[in-house]
């Protein structure tokens, strides 16, 4: 059942009222791959008001926030009832608006759904395992569907894009990707290739590796846990004075000679891409359009020297024998160390049952940085290349609609609500996810065909690693990708 606002707008738009010339998603579809010079007309939705009907006042200012897309000859633009799927591999049913943004933003998604002809939904089709690969046969075979599949980094997901196997959409008018809602996140920068634009993301980026502090532990050692917040406020969360804390809190509490407390446990993978991005390095980089092999920069060597000679040398929890690569989950819930070096989305996953109370601040600036740094990792959005340039503009064109920022809520941080209720206090949310989502940057190893950042590297590395040996073991072999990415 749709509410009476958004019958009353779909009514008010239809009505064509005035018109005023905008650029906006361009009229009638491109030729293939090709993109086409059209300029859009909006007609704004506001119907006249009895001066004496004052119990209309406030539906008329309701109904002025959204705006009807017309093409160049005035019409709306209509999608023939196109059912559009947005396949990922975790949506399902929606869930019913909690507060006044999600209701408005249902009103919305309803109202241009019913202004447009056309109705879209997200849903979990893949696995994310698989989602590259169906893509890729998706892609190869074709299909009737009305598919925006979301993929990952992955090498099948670059082999697909250097097959052509994903739609150019530097083509489609609809899309400008000097809107906020791209540059927020910059994916596509990551899948350009010359002037070609082949995924898109669109909104905040997800905040990943910080690090969570048991606040217990802290005060029994002598170190105020509210302190770190003031600390990263100030700028002053640096490699050494993570450094200068983990080895106040790692103690043997009762002098037999084995340590009861250590500094840290981590997803290890996790630290050490980290220590390399909070000091200005990268594995693979890009200028003036082409990949850049970083793996023996100064700031990388850096930050991989720092993570394996001290965090994992001197502070980190060692594994016992037999035990799973995320022992350091338990471990780090019951106590046994002070940090614990992951991402944001562990609060509400396994430390929602943790008994000590934590908090959580960005990974720590290094040497030859000065701003904390969250490396952005979205997952990419794409359209087949196996679609027609009309219903590649279609599917564009909805989906822009789609994501765009509520009427009325443009500057509403969203992505804030679902944080406050895993996090146990606010700084964590307003401060460090704040710093996580706006202070980021985009990497380019997950670009390279064949390049395995993990299972190449940095799964090898550990408390016993010689640095230097390590990059030696790899450099050659991820030049040549490098090289050869570059055609």
């Amino acid at each position: 059942m749709k509410s009476q606002l958004v019958k009353k707008l779909l009514a008010g738009s239809l009505a064509t009222a005035m018109t005023i010339s905008l650029m906006a998603c361009g009229g009638s579809a491109p030729a293939a791959n090709e993109a086409a010079d059209t300029h859009a007309d909006t007609t704004e939705v506001a119907a006249e008001t009895p001066a004496d009907d004052a119990a209309e006042t406030e539906p008329e200012e309701e109904e002025s926030l959204y705006t009807v897309l017309t093409d160049e000859d005035g019409n709306v633009y209509d999608l023939g009832g196109m059912e559009i799927i947005v396949r990922d591999w975790w949506s399902g049913d929606p869930a019913e608006p909690t507060n006044d943004y999600e209701e408005a933003r249902e009103e919305y998604r309803d109202w241009i759904q019913e202004t447009y002809n056309f109705t879209i939904k997200e849903q979990a089709i893949s696995d994310w395992g698989s989602a590259p690969a169906d893509f890729t046969e998706y892609a190869t075979t074709g299909g009737d569907e009305n598919y925006i599949f979301v993929v990952r980094d992955d090498p099948a997901t670059t082999n697909a894009m250097t097959q052509g196997l994903m739609y150019d959409l530097s083509t489609l008018d609809c899309l400008d990707f000097n809107e906020a809602k791209f540059q927020k996140n910059k994916l596509h920068e990551q899948y350009t290739k010359g002037s070609s634009i082949y995924a898109m993301y669109a909104g905040d980026s997800e905040p990943r590796t910080g690090v969570y502090f048991n606040k217990r532990l802290l005060t029994e050692a002598g170190i105020d846990p509210e302190s770190l917040y003031e600390l990263q406020a100030n700028h002053e969360w640096t490699w050494d004075k993570f450094t200068e804390l983990m080895d106040t809190v790692q103690r043997d509490i009762d002098n037999d000679g084995v340590i009861d407390v250590y500094g840290v446990t981590q997803n290890s993978g996790n630290m050490i891409s980290a220590a390399v991005w909070s000091n200005g390095g990268e594995y693979v980089g890009q200028k003036d359009g082409k990949y850049v092999y970083r793996l023996e920069d100064p700031e990388t060597v850096e930050g991989l020297t720092w993570a394996v000679e001290t965090v994992l040398a001197k502070y980190t929890l060692p594994y016992p024998d037999g035990a799973e690569w995320d022992y350091y989950k338990e471990a780090y819930k019951s106590g046994m160390a002070a940090f614990m070096v992951d991402d944001a989305y562990c609060a509400g996953d396994f430390l929602s049952e943790m008994e000590d109370d934590f908090g959580f601040v960005a990974f720590p600036m290094g040497p030859q940085s000065s701003e904390y740094t969250n490396c952005w990792s979205n997952n990419p959005h794409v359209i087949p290349a196996c679609y027609d340039a009309d219903k590649a503009w279609k599917i564009a064109f909805a989906w822009n609609l789609y994501t765009d920022d509520v009427p009325g809520y443009e500057d509403y941080e969203g992505w804030k609500a679902g944080y406050y209720s895993k996090f146990r206090d606010t700084e964590a949310v307003d401060q460090t996810l704040e710093i996580m989502v706006n202070n980021g940057m985009i990497t380019y190893d997950g670009i390279i065909p064949e390049m395995q950042r993990g299972s190449d590297f940095i799964w090898g590395l550990n408390a016993n690693t010689v640095v230097s040996e390590a990059i030696d073991s790899v450099s050659e072999y991820w030049k040549g990708l490098v090289d050869a990415a570059n055609g």
